[in-house]
């Protein structure tokens, strides 16, 4: 069954290149203490945008279109948990994805919209965040 015939993207501060494969086995960059059995993508080049400025690391954010290479799911830890349905097009995968291009096109965040959404992060408690459906 597919479930969304894409195009894909991934949201990172991450310098890639045409060809690289993302992989899972990276520490999330909402649970640092967590270590990731999936590599996530979406299939909105905004919500990757939204990814790549909450992501760690001194790097500019970046928006990569992406090909997963295997199988993949609705991400749970969106999907049905946060959001019915899958209106964020979030998805996961055990398999890696590779890089097809850099994406210039996605709405940045004002520095105000920015600092709000890593206030809102950082305001949660553990138990408000919820586990990570690993």
């Amino acid at each position: 069954m597919v479930l969304d015939e894409g195009p894909f993207f991934h949201g990172t501060k991450a310098d890639l290149r045409v060809g690289e494969l993302l992989t899972a086995g990276f520490r999330s960059n909402y649970r640092p203490e967590v270590v990731m059995n999936h590599i996530y993508f979406t299939a909105l080049a905004d919500g990757a945008g939204l990814a790549a400025e909450l992501a760690a690391g001194g790097g500019a954010p970046r928006v990569y279109a992406v090909e997963p290479l295997g199988d993949f799911e609705d991400d749970p830890n969106v999907t049905d948990k946060k959001f019915p349905g899958n209106p964020t097009r979030s998805y996961r995968s055990t398999e890696p994805l590779r890089v097809v291009g850099e994406v210039f096109d996605w709405t940045r965040l004002t520095p105000e919209a920015l600092q709000a959404w890593r206030d809102r992060l950082a305001g949660l408690r553990a138990a408000e965040r919820g586990e990570i459906i690993n």
